[in-house]
C-alpha cells in the first residue's frame, strides 16, 4: 500500500522506488520493535511499549521519506497517514465480515 500511495497517488518530480528499496527500508525502521521484549520486565512495559512505538512511527516516516526521495517530510507523513488508514479499513471490513474478534473462551 505504501508503495502505490507513494510513487502513485503522492509522487514527487524526483520519485522513482521499486517495492524491495521501500521494503529494506521499512524493515530496517521497524527494528526498534524487538526493544518491546524489554516490556514484558514488571512496570516497564507501557513506558516500553511507548517509546518503541513513537521511535517506529518516526523512522518508518524517514524510511519512506528516503526510499521514495521526497524533500518533503509532510509528504512523507501523509503517505504514511494514508496507508495506515487503508490498512485499518481493510482490516475492518475482514472483522465485519468474520465477525469480529472472538471472544475468549470462559475457564472452568
Amino acid at each position: 500500500m505504501t508503495y502505490f500511495i507513494g510513487t502513485k497517488l503522492l509522487p514527487e518530480p524526483q520519485t522513482s522506488a521499486d517495492v524491495g528499496e521501500l521494503l529494506r527500508t521499512i524493515g530496517f525502521s521497524s527494528a526498534p520493535g524487538l526493544i518491546r521484549v524489554f516490556g514484558l520486565i514488571p512496570g516497564l512495559g507501557i513506558t516500553v511499549n511507548l517509546i518503541t512505538t513513537v521511535w517506529m512511527l518516526v523512522a518508518i516516516v524517514i524510511a519512506v521519506r528516503q526510499a521514495l526521495d521526497y524533500h518533503s517530510t509532510y509528504r512523507a507523513i501523509g503517505v504514511c497517514l494514508l496507508g495506515w488508514i487503508a490498512q485499518a479499513v481493510i482490516i475492518g471490513a475482514i472483522l465485519a465480515m468474520t465477525g469480529g474478534i472472538p471472544e475468549p473462551m470462559p475457564d472452568n
